[in-house]
């Protein structure tokens, strides 16, 4: 191939290079974007567990207070028979045995309203939690809501572009003679969509290694396509073409 044939080949690989360089981003681009929504939806769902975590602490409240008042009607229930019976003693012994179970109980009973206060405070708290809970839970699906659109909108883009640039490709790979095409997608396909790169102050830009002086002069002799010896990517020198 005459040395002018083959730079033309070289500038319709490197302008390749440049569509594909795109394509390559885009669709990772593109693979990702999913994975971010997923993301978020696990934020979102983590914190509509936690909401879900009050609202049980929530009904354990409640039923630790239900049961306190239930112990505590069954304490003054007593009390009250207590009190019936204690008119019916017959002598001191019992009279003052039965003052002492009294007083012990009114002491439970002391015991448990004063824990149905503290109950009852931590329900107050609670509720307050709750609510800034849901608050801030409605803040979050908004939030997610607007980010999952964003991204969708995002992907839709990245669609549009690649059926545009795969287009443009079409036309760009038609340029190109096939066998130096089947060795640039070969190259494309191994080094993640970097085929061709410059020599740039005598090091490849694909691996950054140093390009022997040889090779740059077989470059500059434009006999035929030349391949960096470390990453086997394309060589060209830019000053050249």
């Amino acid at each position: 191939m005459q040395a002018i044939q083959l730079k033309e080949q070289i500038r319709n690989l490197i302008e390749l290079q440049k569509i594909d360089t795109q394509i390559y981003a885009l669709k990772e681009e593109k693979e990702l974007r999913p994975k971010e929504i997923e993301e978020k939806e696990k934020e979102f769902e983590e914190k509509k567990k936690q909401l879900q975590i009050l609202d049980k602490q929530m009904q354990d409240l409640l039923k630790e207070k239900k049961d306190k008042e239930l112990e505590l009607a069954s304490k003054e229930e007593n009390l009250k028979k207590m009190q019936v019976q204690l008119y019916q003693l017959k002598t001191n012994k019992e009279y003052t045995a039965m003052l002492k179970e009294i007083e012990g109980v009114k002491a439970d009973i002391s015991l448990i309203e004063d824990k149905i206060l503290e109950i009852l405070d931590r329900i107050d708290a609670k509720k307050i939690e709750i609510e800034n809970g849901k608050r801030e839970l409605v803040n979050e699906e908004q939030k997610f809501n607007t980010e999952r659109s964003k991204i969708q909108a995002r992907i839709k883009e990245i669609e549009d572009t690649l059926i545009n640039l795969e287009s443009q490709r079409k036309i760009a790979t038609s340029k190109i003679e096939s066998q130096i095409l089947a060795q640039y997608e070969r190259i494309l396909k191994n080094r993640e969509g970097l085929a061709i790169v410059k020599v740039n102050n005598n090091a490849c830009q694909g691996c950054n290694m140093t390009v022997p002086p040889q090779v740059i002069n077989l470059i500059k002799m434009y006999e035929r396509i030349i391949s960096c010896e470390i990453c086997q990517r394309l060589l060209y020198l830019e000053e050249d073409l």
